[in-house]
């Protein structure tokens, strides 16, 4: 089964199409859904505290996961959606088959904070606004909750990275070179540190999304990626 995990102004259906291609070239089963105050559920009642991936990733995942009956998923995260991943494989209480990260933080990097600012005053600006309205129930609390608690000075130190050993699952990292909310640091990281095996895929000339600047690609090294690990969960069945 995979499990998607969306990116931090995403919902379910801001995946659009991209899941069904996913599942009908890996032969899974996919699952989808839009966190709380994203897409169709319920908005957000008050500003994020700065632990809120640690509430989505150890607290609500986890009722995901029991809700469908989830026992071993292989995730596959973008950006916000790619950081609760590594927190949840990370803490060691819900086995993870394998996940798929694309463009996490891990930790806050002046680059981050200037592509907020960036996204702050295109949304300011109204373009960005515009785009998003159609796919919030309130977009403006859907941005204000994700941006304004990204430039808090609080949130300036936050930081996985000393967690990471925890992880113990194979992991497919996925990064464009010119992401502009994160360094390949983000990724290079992620892979030094964690304990199970790990692919780094940097896309030259690639921005922050490439599931979608680099679709065919991205979509041949995760339908690999995902075939290895079915084939091994045989393998060990049979043995």
């Amino acid at each position: 089964m995979l499990l998607f995990l969306h990116e931090g102004l995403g919902s379910r259906d801001l995946w659009k199409e991209w899941p069904d291609r996913v599942a009908r070239r890996t032969g899974c089963a996919a699952v989808l859904y839009s966190r709380y105050g994203f897409g169709g559920s319920d908005p957000l009642a008050a500003q994020r505290r700065p632990d809120y991936l640690d509430v989505e990733a150890l607290e609500a995942l986890p009722d995901v996961r029991a809700h469908f009956g989830l026992e071993r998923p292989i995730i596959i995260g973008h950006s916000d959606g790619g950081t609760i991943a590594l927190m949840h494989a990370a803490d060691g209480r819900w086995p993870v088959r394998g996940m798929v990260v694309m463009a996490p933080h891990i930790f806050v990097e002046n680059v981050t904070l200037e592509g907020v600012r960036q996204a702050k005053a295109a949304w300011e600006a109204g373009g960005l606004r515009r785009r998003l309205s159609s796919w919030h129930t309130d977009a403006d609390a859907t941005f204000a909750g994700w941006a304004d608690l990204w430039l808090t000075p609080e949130f300036h130190d936050w930081s996985i990275e000393s967690r990471l050993e925890g992880i113990t699952c194979p992991l497919l990292l996925i990064q464009g070179e010119l992401d502009q909310y994160g360094s390949p640091e983000q990724l290079l990281a992620t892979a030094r540190r964690a304990q199970g095996p790990s692919e780094v895929m940097l896309l030259a000339g690639c921005g922050h999304v490439p599931h979608l600047e680099r679709e065919e690609e991205v979509l041949d090294a995760i339908a690999a990626f995902v075939g290895k690990l079915v084939q091994d969960a045989g393998s060990a069945r049979d043995g």
